[in-house]
C-alpha cells in the first residue's frame, strides 16, 4: 500500500499569508487611527461651532442664552423661561433633568435658548429634552458653567464651556491644537475624570498634567 505525504505550506504560501496579515492589520490600525482623527475634528468643531452660536445669539439679543432676562417674552407661545440676566451661568455643566428646567437651571437654558433662536437644532417645547446638553463624539456631554472664587472652574473665574469623557490622547490632540497642550494652563483646560460626565472643580495640584495610559478619561473646559 502507497503511503500518502502530507503536504504542508511552502515558504512562499507562507510568506504571502503574513503579507496579507500585515496588510489588514496595517488597514484595521489606520482605520482606528483615521476615526480617532475625526472624534479630534469633531471635538474642535464643537468648541469652535458653539462658541460661535453663543456669540450669534449675544449679537443679535445682546444677552447671553440661558441667561436671558426677555427669552420668556421673545418666546411666550413655547413657554420659554428667563435667566436673571446677571451675566453668567447658574447651575452645573452636568445638569441632568427629570422635568422641564427652571430659571436656577441656566446651564439648561442655555440650550433651550439656543435651540429657539434656530442657532442649534433640537426639541423647542418646553419640556426636559429642550434643555438637555448636546453629545460629543465620544459619549460625553457638552455644556456650559461659571467658575466663581469659592468654586473655580478648573481654575477659571470666568463663563467656560466644557465637553466631558475625551479619551487621553483625544483631550491631548484637541489641547495641543487649539491651545498650549497643557491642562493646567492657558484658554483651554483639563481635569482627569474619576467618574463619567465628572463634575467641575479646581486642579488638585498645579502639576497635574495630561497622561495617556489608554485609560484616562478627561473633562476639557474653554475660558468664554
Amino acid at each position: 500500500m502507497t503511503q500518502k505525504r502530507q503536504r504542508g505550506f511552502t515558504l512562499v504560501e507562507i510568506a504571502i499569508v503574513l503579507v496579507i496579515i500585515g496588510l489588514l492589520l496595517g488597514g484595521i490600525l489606520k482605520g482606528q487611527e483615521m476615526i480617532t482623527q475625526a472624534k479630534i475634528k469633531n471635538v474642535i468643531n464643537d468648541f469652535n461651532g458653539l462658541s460661535a452660536a453663543l456669540y450669534s445669539y449675544q449679537d443679535r439679543y445682546r444677552a447671553l442664552p440661558g441667561d436671558d432676562l426677555n427669552a420668556a417674552t421673545r418666546w411666550a407661545t413655547q413657554m420659554a423661561i428667563s435667566g436673571d440676566g446677571n451675566g453668567v451661568f447658574a447651575g452645573t455643566y452636568n445638569n441632568i433633568l427629570a422635568g422641564a428646567p427652571v430659571a436656577a437651571n441656566e446651564t439648561n437654558l442655555f440650550w433651550w435658548h439656543l435651540r429657539l433662536a434656530g442657532f442649534v437644532p433640537g426639541p423647542t417645547a418646553a419640556g426636559a429634552a429642550a434643555g438637555q446638553q448636546a453629545n460629543n463624539a465620544v459619549g460625553g456631554i457638552v455644556g456650559v458653567a461659571t467658575g466663581t472664587a469659592a468654586a473655580p472652574a478648573l481654575g477659571f473665574l470666568t463663563n467656560v464651556m466644557c465637553t466631558s469623557n475625551l479619551p487621553d490622547k483625544i483631550a491631548v490632540a484637541v489641547d495641543t491644537q487649539m491651545d498650549d497642550g497643557l491642562n493646567n494652563t492657558g484658554q483651554l483646560r483639563g481635569l482627569l475624570q474619576v467618574k463619567p460626565n465628572d463634575d467641575l472643580r479646581a486642579l488638585a495640584q498645579p502639576g497635574d498634567l495630561y497622561v495617556e495610559n489608554g485609560t484616562n478619561q478627561y473633562l476639557v473646559c474653554k475660558q468664554l
